[in-house]
């Protein structure tokens, strides 16, 4: 079995909140834990793992003949050159070179909180010719999506539905969320759960054959598998800058990688017939992902690997061996220090003493097991210092947890669970002279920036 406790610890200390883990070797699961609320069958948003799902449906459909990878991108979508001047170096950008990330931009060409997604891809100016640069540009993927959309006249979910999730067994649940332009979010926008992912990266190592049918093109994944591009550029750490396939990671330690902002991990190895699914939020701590990339590689894919090694040779000393299968983990919540000694009662309205920092008003109901902290901007947070407390916040489902970690100071975590996922930290210090110092840090990819802000307060009533 794995040991998961030394994970689990480190993730803490970098104040990752691990929400899934699964390593299975074959069919034999040989470590499995989940965070409260957060079990293997509960869809959250995967990121960038969506790239991945995206690269299969076009592998499936140039597999049906209804596209060539070595197609010029632009021929599938005349509406948006016509009667404009292409770019040569657009002209020239082929479905294969989006794929594997050699594209003609120098990033992703849209901006998140702006429309016009699909057109940005046709509208910003290329930077280089296709093929000769790695650069990770989700707009790509983005197009590529939309691509499966026209072509098939319904959404990227539902063309995969007969062909591989349905056979497969995945959850009916498997969304995308849309772009402001409609398309499904190939690049970003995948929810699905835990489990799910776990019978794709099957899927993968099994070379896309599923009980006798052949879901996926055993063609196509394995150019997706093999090396098409050179990310050594990257600053993201050394499994990022090894070698990239199609919508895919490949790390230098060997196997495949699907990888999502926050923590999503999906590792696969064909050979020793290892996956691994890790599911988490990261984004408190500065560059959380990779850390806890690097953390997943070395605690949890060694060891994997070895028990496959030692399990094949024990197979052919005895003609039959197993690894043995570790038994379901609870993964721990994030929390602060708690000393009930430091609380100090905190009620009442408070206004800013720093105008233009943070709320004009926060309303107070704190004693030492907890209460809730709400502010004039209409946001609400519940808390105890108990254990961790299921509930809402922003509107969106929420685990909190808090603690008294020096005297008259309150620190409160919330990790959000929507269609997004987001971290909150709220640390209220009550000074000597009574002034109240907030300091509240938020953690998202279209998270309010008014959830950040440093501001001091004063007891109105």
């Amino acid at each position: 079995m794995i040991e998961l406790h030394p994970l689990v610890e480190r993730a803490a200390a970098h104040d990752i909140a691990l929400h899934t883990v699964d390593v299975r070797v074959g069919g034999d699961r040989l470590a499995a834990a989940a965070a409260a609320t957060r079990g293997p069958d509960v869809p959250q948003r995967m990121y960038s793992v969506s790239k991945t799902v995206t690269g299969l449906a076009v592998g499936l459909l140039a597999a049906e003949g209804r596209l060539d990878l070595d197609d010029p991108v632009v021929e599938h979508f005349p509406d948006l050159v016509d009667g404009r001047t292409v770019h040569p170096w657009l002209a020239a950008t082929t479905l294969r070179h989006m794929l594997a990330m050699v594209g003609p931009h120098r990033s992703t060409t849209y901006k998140v909180r702006e429309g016009g997604w699909l057109e940005s891809y046709f509208r910003v100016e290329p930077t280089h010719p296709p093929g000769t640069l790695y650069t990770y540009d989700t707009s790509a993927s983005y197009t590529l999506a939309a691509l499966v959309e026209r072509t098939t006249g319904g959404s990227l979910a539902d063309y995969l539905r007969p062909r591989v999730l349905d056979p497969l067994g995945v959850s009916a649940g498997l969304r995308f969320l849309p772009g402001p332009d409609g398309f499904s979010h190939g690049g970003s926008g995948l929810i699905c759960t835990p489990d799910d992912l776990v019978l794709l990266a099957r899927l993968l190592n099994n070379g896309g054959l599923h009980e006798g049918a052949q879901l996926l093109p055993a063609d196509y994944l394995a150019a997706a598998t093999s090396p098409q591009s050179s990310p050594a550029t990257q600053t993201w750490g050394a499994p990022f800058r090894a070698s990239y396939g199609y919508q895919l990671w490949l790390p230098p330690t060997g196997g495949w990688l699907m990888f999502g902002l926050g923590g999503q991990i999906v590792y696969g190895d064909p050979e020793r017939e290892v996956t691994v699914v890790v599911t988490a939020d990261s984004q408190a701590a500065a560059s959380g992902d990779q850390k806890l990339l690097d953390l997943v590689l070395d605690q949890l894919v060694g060891p994997a690997r070895d028990l496959a090694g030692a399990r094949e040779a024990g197979a052919e000393a005895s003609g039959e061996a197993r690894v043995p299968a570790g038994d379901p983990v609870d993964l721990p919540w994030p929390a602060p220090r708690h000393d009930a000694a430091h609380a100090r009662p905190l009620d009442g309205t408070w206004a800013t003493r720093t105008p233009g920092a943070g709320p004009a008003e926060l309303t107070l109901a704190v004693t030492g097991d907890g209460g809730t902290v709400a502010s004039s901007d209409g946001w609400s947070i519940p808390l105890e210092t108990t254990g961790p407390l299921s509930t809402r916040v922003g509107g969106e489902p929420a685990v909190v947890t808090a603690g008294w970690s020096a005297p008259g100071t309150l620190d409160v975590r919330a990790g959000t669970h929507g269609d997004e996922l987001a971290t909150l930290r709220l640390r209220l210090a009550l000074a000597a002279d009574g002034t109240l110092a907030v300091q509240s840090q938020g953690f998202g990819e279209t998270l309010a920036t008014g959830w950040t802000f440093h501001a001091a307060y004063a007891r109105t009533r």
